[in-house]
This record gives C-alpha cells, sequence and structure tokens, in this order.
C-alpha cells in the first residue's frame, strides 16, 4: 500500500517526522528542568496528579503483564512481575528528565506478539481443529523490535512516505485481532445471536441468558463511561475511575450470586472451565451409577433371603400402640384377607 500510494502519487497525509536527529524544540537541550520557571510549591501540588498517573501505569503494567502470562498460555519460563515494574520505573525517570513520552505497556502490542507466536498442532484428518500447543518463548522477536525501533531515528527519510491511513489500518488490525478470545466481546454478540446459533460457552450453561446480556450491558456502560472521561478534560481523574470499578463489582452481588460471577467474571479460561464442569458431570454420573448398583444389589439379596426361607416372614401386629390415631402399614397390611390366604397356601406347600 505504501508503494502503490507512491507510485500513484495519492495526496494522502503521510507520516511526520523530524529531518535531523536533535531536540522538537530550538529552545531547549536534551536535558530538561524538572521545575523549570514554574514556582517551588508547583512541586508538592504535583504530588496528587503524580500519584494518580502511579496508580495508572501500575495498573495498566500490570493487567498487561498477567494477560500475557495467563495459564492457558501454557508459558514454561518463569514470569518476571516485579523486575518489568521496576524496568518500567527506571525509564518513566530517564524519560521524564529528558522530555520524551513516558514509555509504559500497551495491552494490545503484548497480546499481539503473544498471538503471532502461538504453536499449535498439524491438521492431519479433514475438518479436525488444530490444537494449541504453548507460546514459542524466545527473545530474539523482542530484541529485534527494540532495535528496529531505536534504527527508525536514522530512516526518517523513508518513514515520511508512509501514509496515516496505512498506520491506522495496521493499528486497526492489531486491535480487532486481539479481540478473540475476550468473553467480553463473545458476549457483546449474543445480543444478536439467535439462541440456536449460539457457541456452546460454559456461563451459557449455567447462567440464564437475561443475566448475560444485564451483566454486559454494566461493563458496556462502565466502557463508554471511562472513554467518555478519558476523552474529556476530566482526564486526570481516569486512574479514579478506573479504581471505582472495583465498588461497581461488589455492587454486582445485590444482582448476581457468587455462582453466576464465577463464570461470568473469573480469571479460569475457557477451555479449563469446561473441563472441570466434564469432570464435575462425570463424577456425578459415577455417583448415580454407584447408588445404582448398591440398590440392585440390595434388591437381589432380599429376593435371594425370600426364596430361601420355607415361609413368608408375615408381619406381627404390633400391641405396643399407645396413639390411636397412628397407623402402622405392616400392622394394618397383615390384617388383610388376601395376606392370609397367602399365608395359609404357603403353611399347606
Amino acid at each position: 500500500m505504501v508503494l502503490l500510494d507512491f507510485v500513484v502519487g495519492i495526496p494522502s497525509p503521510k507520516l511526520h517526522v523530524p529531518h535531523a536527529f536533535k531536540p522538537t524544540r530550538d529552545d531547549r537541550g536534551w536535558f530538561i528542568n524538572p521545575i523549570g520557571p514554574n514556582p517551588w510549591w508547583t512541586v508538592l501540588a504535583a504530588l496528587v496528579p503524580a500519584l494518580l498517573c502511579t496508580i495508572l501505569i501500575f495498573m495498566d503494567q500490570q493487567i498487561s503483564a498477567v494477560i500475557v502470562n495467563r495459564k492457558e498460555h501454557k508459558l514454561k519460563k518463569g514470569c518476571g512481575y516485579h523486575l518489568d515494574l521496576f524496568m518500567v520505573a527506571v525509564m518513566l525517570g530517564v524519560c521524564s528528565v529528558m522530555g520524551l513520552p513516558w514509555f509504559v505497556a500497551a495491552t494490545v502490542l503484548p497480546i499481539t506478539h503473544v498471538n503471532s507466536l502461538k504453536v499449535e498442532s498439524d491438521c492431519s484428518a479433514p475438518g479436525e481443529q488444530p490444537k494449541f500447543l504453548g507460546i514459542r518463548e524466545q527473545r530474539v522477536t523482542g530484541l529485534l523490535i527494540f532495535v528496529l525501533m531505536g534504527c527508525s531515528v536514522f530512516f526518517t527519510s523513508v518513514l515520511k512516505f508512509i501514509p496515516m491511513p496505512v498506520l491506522y489500518g495496521v493499528f486497526l488490525y492489531m486491535g480487532v485481532s486481539s479481540l478473540r478470545g475476550i468473553q467480553f466481546f463473545d458476549r457483546l454478540k449474543l445480543f444478536w445471536m439467535p439462541a440456536k446459533h449460539q457457541p456452546d460457552f460454559i456461563y451459557l450453561r449455567h447462567v440464564p441468558l437475561r443475566k448475560v446480556h444485564f451483566f454486559t450491558a454494566i461493563q458496556l456502560i462502565c466502557l463508554v463511561l471511562l472513554w467518555t472521561i478519558k476523552v474529556s478534560r476530566a482526564a486526570i481523574i481516569f486512574p479514579v475511575m478506573v479504581l471505582a470499578l472495583v465498588f461497581v463489582w461488589k455492587a454486582m452481588d445485590l444482582c448476581f450470586s457468587k455462582r453466576e460471577l464465577s463464570f461470568l467474571d473469573d480469571i479460569m479460561p475457557e477451555r479449563k472451565k469446561k473441563l472441570d464442569d466434564g469432570r464435575n458431570e462425570a463424577g456425578e454420573e459415577e455417583e448415580e451409577s454407584q447408588k445404582a448398583m448398591e440398590a440392585a444389589a440390595a434388591a437381589s439379596s432380599v429376593q435371594l433371603s425370600v426364596g430361601k426361607t420355607s415361609d413368608l416372614d408375615i408381619p406381627k401386629q404390633r400391641s405396643d400402640r399407645t396413639d390411636p390415631s397412628e397407623i402402622i402399614i405392616l400392622d394394618e397390611m397383615s390384617q388383610t384377607p388376601v395376606w392370609k390366604a397367602l399365608t395359609l397356601k404357603t403353611e399347606t406347600l
């Protein structure tokens, strides 16, 4: 697309890049004064927004790390949450002193990177679905990514020909491809999907559909609210609103049971939930079959004991009843003519 745009000469907006390796402003150097022309009390006043930024950066970094290190990815190497966060903190200090944009985790990029390294089994039979085997864990791709990012400052004469629509298309593809497997996106599609065409999701087995839609609507409202705050002038309170979602989640206990929330909002992967549910159902079926076998064995032992006796065990009428309103079925049955006739025939045999 870049080559076609260059050959045809389409007047599309291009990527704006500097022509020289120097600070973007002529009135500043590579390092800047943290206080600058501001009065001294601005350092104390900046503590509150700095705390909010710290919360936001911490959550952004840790959420991205938790998504990458999910158990369903079957990673063999250990995770380094503390080391990653330490490196982010060091880079934030360096970027702040040099007046550069903060280098923080972007959730879409690591998810796309992990998806590109997935290893699946080969399909030998027609219609067979490939099985996920794991992630190809290595450091080559990560190293090359950042080396090329550093070398991009020397390729400005070429990068200036990249159309902005091409970049937007790449970012859009990365965002849409990362939506696959996210439960919130799957539940959004259920609004326009007939019941007979719905996939076999584990939460649809145990949670009513109306409650699934209600839970999705709450999440959608929170997402729209957060996005509205982010693009407005009140964006500085965005970290506080992210923390407020904790109280929204607690308030859901009034509308949903613990069991329903465990299926709708749980970190356990869908595949593992289905396996556990299958094991539970298999255990229940085995327990029911065991009870049926015990009942059948008890019935056969009763029939065997009746066949061995010479006469039937005739229930005797109890004379120790104190309450005349008390009715005992065995006592009443022994007084019936049918039972007496059966007893007489047994004695004659």
